[in-house]
């Protein structure tokens, strides 16, 4: 489908622009398929930390099976939220919300084992969190001063970090299978890697929409494989089909409502990093469609967007929403600015939350599978935060600021023992590595002078002095 049979060159820059409908549907669909996947795994890992079981003869079916269910609906709605706009609320373009993998290290420690029973603080964070969030649209442009790409790429290559642990164990049988004998089998490998070699062959050697797409048909292909290999059975998915309800609609506080100093406190702090990525992330939309740079409405509406549909989702069982980077570089490929294009995809998206027979279709995905699909995934997340490091300029006085946040942030997080005796509230911040990293870059780089001695730098950094970004320490 060539774009000049979709509109001219002024139409396709045009946000307001509505292409013809039997153009504008799979279009729309497009944007689904580029995210969809992405959009339900936090729900699934999220469950899995609590608990949950992955059979569908698991009594923890309806729980997990209800936490995708959401995950897609309001996604589904926050990117209505964005693209027909409400008052302030909205960017008013083609921007695609979905469930964030940024707060997965915050909300892992918080549910961690505990159930159904962890929920009720989770989602009461994720609101107050929500409600934060949409405050920060006042007043985005004054914060982010304090958000370099210094602290920026800091937070997102942790937030990969964190999470590669969770792909690894994924692929290798998941959680509930460490130390049994199928743990880390040539059988679970296999279908990981399946997933991994097809989500690299597309996305290198495939053109359009199965470029996009390579994640998706990659887990397609792992699904395929597990088929013909005895891991999943045709019966198996004929009772997850049966088990899931035709239609269903969100309950608000189904889980409770339950105050926790943790939960709040790490929902308004992830606030900001999520703020400033959609900010990233609309400001590539009107430069990669437009040619132009996004307007101060256009960044506080959907960072009102962000926040309202993050806070909504929490009352119903959904988790935290973000602007979604794949479909900015769907809209940079393709050209096309139509804000109703993606109005189609969320329409889309919304009635996918309303039945819960698709939920239990997606939750036949094996672990294996899953886990193939996640690597990759999170490997791209650590290979963007290293991309927004790039721009950083490494004099020593950044180099410092890097190296003690992200030795104090990841030696947390691999060794959450260290601080077993603080309170339970500070336990679960701190351990989450993200938090402690972020505050002590973004304090680090507004109170230090702009350049520290020389000396101080190669006394700690065994005479490796640092130097501007292209360089490399030169040989004398």
């Amino acid at each position: 489908m060539s774009n000049s049979s979709i509109g001219t060159p002024e139409q396709l820059r045009d946000p307001n622009y509505t292409p013809p409908l039997y153009k504008a549907i799979p279009l729309g669909i497009q944007h689904v398929l580029a995210m969809f996947i992405a959009n339900v795994t936090p729900a699934i890992i999220v469950a899995g930390a609590a608990g949950f079981g992955f059979g569908s003869n698991s009594p923890d079916f309806p729980e997990l099976l209800y936490m995708i269910q959401m995950s897609m609906l309001f996604a589904g709605i926050a990117t209505l939220f964005q693209t027909i706009t409400l008052g302030p609320i909205g960017a008013g373009l083609p921007v695609v919300q979905g469930t964030s993998f940024a707060f997965l290290p915050v909300m892992i420690p918080l549910v961690a084992g505990k159930g159904v029973d962890g929920l009720a603080a989770l989602y009461a964070g994720i609101f107050i969190g929500g409600i934060f969030h949409a405050i920060l649209g006042m007043f985005i442009g004054k914060i982010r001063i304090a958000l370099p790409p210094l602290v920026t790429g800091l937070v997102v290559t942790m937030i990969g970090l964190a999470l590669v642990k969770v792909g690894i164990q994924y692929a290798a049988g998941g959680v509930p299978a460490i130390g049994t004998p199928e743990y880390g089998s040539a059988l679970n490998w296999g279908a990981a890697l399946v997933v991994i070699f097809v989500t690299l062959g597309l996305k290198f050697y495939a053109k359009g929409m199965l470029s996009v797409s390579a994640v998706l048909i990659g887990l397609i292909a792992g699904y395929i494989f597990a088929l013909s290999t005895g891991m999943l059975t045709l019966s198996a998915i004929a009772t997850s089909w049966d088990r899931a309800a035709a239609f269903a609609l969100p309950m608000p506080f189904k889980y409770g409502f339950e105050l926790s100093f943790a939960a709040i406190i790490g929902f308004c702090l992830m606030a900001f990093i999520s703020a400033i990525e959609t900010v990233g992330d609309v400001s590539g939309i009107t430069k990669g469609g437009a040619g132009r740079e996004a307007t101060d409405k256009e960044i506080s509406g959907a960072t009102y967007a962000d926040g309202l549909g993050t806070a909504i989702a929490g009352i119903f069982g959904g988790l935290p929403n973000t602007s979604f980077s794949q479909n900015v570089g769907l809209i940079a490929m393709t050209r096309i600015m139509s804000r109703h294009v993606v109005t189609i995809g969320a329409i889309f998206l919304i009635i996918c939350g309303l039945i819960p027979k698709v939920g239990g279709v997606i939750r036949t995905i094996p672990i294996e599978v899953l886990g193939g699909g996640v690597i990759v995934m999170f490997g791209m997340v650590v290979a963007a935060g290293i991309s927004m490091l790039s721009d950083v300029d490494w004099n020593r006085r950044n180099m410092v600021i890097f190296a003690i946040a992200l030795s104090v942030g990841l030696g947390l997080q691999l060794e959450p023992g260290a601080v077993q005796h603080l309170p339970s509230t500070l336990k679960v911040l701190l351990t989450s590595g993200l938090l402690p990293a972020a505050l002590i870059a973004i304090v680090l780089n507004l109170i230090l002078p702009e350049e520290l001695a020389a000396e101080a730098t190669e006394e700690v950094s065994g005479g490796m002095a640092g130097h501007g970004k292209g360089t490399l320490p030169h040989n004398d």
